[in-house]
């Protein structure tokens, strides 16, 4: 009986000293840190290796574009606001002369949840004219939005905040203005939270993306469906020549011009300054994006699981598109911006269109769209709408 116990004690003994060890091990393993000092998941380089983009063109699987162009906007159009298209009853509110042209602060229908105002410039003479629908930045600035863009008037806050933005960024000139003074139509839009639509403050970001996905919606998908119903709205007008319309944008508004050229048939080239990479080069530690806040902008629930950022501005191809990014921009990584650049160029390539993709890095220009960019720019769209 003595000699059973002390068998038993010893096969204890072991089981224990092999718990021990094995506990031992297993602790080892646990993950101590979940999240990074950027915010990332500290297993965030797995997550990335887990995006493949199936659906991209440059991915060999899809052999007939017009198929391709088909099934990659569906799958776009999938995270966007399913809405009844509604009668923009447009009402000029308050006109300008501005010399050449005039400019009119307009009412109208946006969707059938708000009838908000634009901006609109209209060149004097004989039209239908070529057009631009600008697309304004984000900046942290919600104070402004389409002033932006086009110079504001009978509001002096406005008026001194919109110089100033313009001084920071644009050459102390309006993008809307200088095109009209070149003949285009311009037509300029408040996104949710800016100007006539806001004002949030930065902080506030968060919680308004979370409500909107709460409410069945998203920040960013609400922001693409206004942007081509904005696109809508500018060639309803019989003064718009409806085969001569670009959209325009600086950073935020770049995204939102490559974006709206790749979902509406109605925008016919595009200029995108300041706003392109892959998604994975810009998940980067120390990179802007990582904040969170302004990226709810751009964040198309599920979309990134099948085509990256360059895959659905290639949508738009083979529109004329343009593309500018400063090689000292901190927010776009330029081993990012030129690897994106790389995959659209194989997309309008395929297409025996690389003639209309424009692609270029200004040396010694950070985050802005100076008088120099604008001016070559602007002669690029006009050799485009010749």
């Amino acid at each position: 009986m003595r000699k059973t116990y002390h068998i038993l004690g010893f096969l204890l003994l072991i089981v224990g000293f092999c718990s021990i060890n094995w506990s031992s091990a297993y602790a080892a393993d646990v993950q101590k840190t979940g999240v990074t000092k950027d915010h990332l998941p500290v297993f965030y380089e797995d997550l990335k290796a887990k995006l493949t983009y199936p659906m991209s063109w440059n991915s060999g699987k899809y052999k007939n574009f017009a198929e391709w162009k088909k099934i990659g906007r569906a799958q776009v159009m999938s995270a966007l606001p399913k809405e009844k298209a509604v009668d923009f009853a447009p009402q000029i509110l308050e006109t300008e002369d501005r010399g050449s042209y005039t400019a009119e602060k307009i009412a109208f229908n946006l969707t059938a949840e708000s009838r908000v105002i634009g901006l609109m410039l209209v060149p004097k003479g004989q039209g239908p004219f070529p057009a631009a629908l600008l697309l304004h930045d984000h900046g942290a600035k919600f104070d402004i939005g389409k002033e932006k863009m086009i110079r504001p008037w009978n509001n002096e806050a406005q008026e001194t905040s919109a110089a100033n933005w313009a001084a920071k960024y644009f050459s102390g000139r309006f993008v809307g203005d200088e095109l009209a003074k070149r003949g285009y139509v311009v037509l300029a839009v408040d996104a949710l939270g800016w100007s006539d639509r806001g004002i949030i403050a930065y902080p506030d970001q968060q919680a308004l993306a979370s409500n909107m996905m709460n409410l069945g919606s998203s920040l960013g998908g609400l922001m693409a469906y206004e942007d081509m119903r904005a696109a809508d709205f500018l060639v309803s007008s019989a003064i718009v020549n409806k085969e001569k319309v670009a959209a325009i944008g600086f950073s935020m508004g770049a995204y939102r011009a490559w974006q709206v050229a790749a979902l509406s048939d109605k925008i016919k080239a595009g200029i995108a300054v300041c706003w392109m990479g892959t998604n994975k080069g810009l998940m980067v530690p120390g990179n802007n994006q990582l904040k969170g806040q302004s990226a709810f902008t751009m964040l198309l629930p599920g979309v990134v699981n099948f085509l990256d950022y360059p895959d659905i501005a290639s949508l738009a191809a083979p529109k004329p598109m343009l593309f500018y990014e400063g090689d000292h921009d901190k927010l776009f990584p330029l081993d990012a911006v030129q690897e994106a650049y790389r995959d659209m160029k194989q997309v309008w390539h395929s297409q025996k269109a690389d003639k209309k993709l424009t692609t270029q890095i200004w040396p010694g220009l950070g985050h802005v769209f100076v008088e120099e960019e604008q001016e070559a720019a602007f002669s690029w769209l006009d050799e485009q709408f010749k």
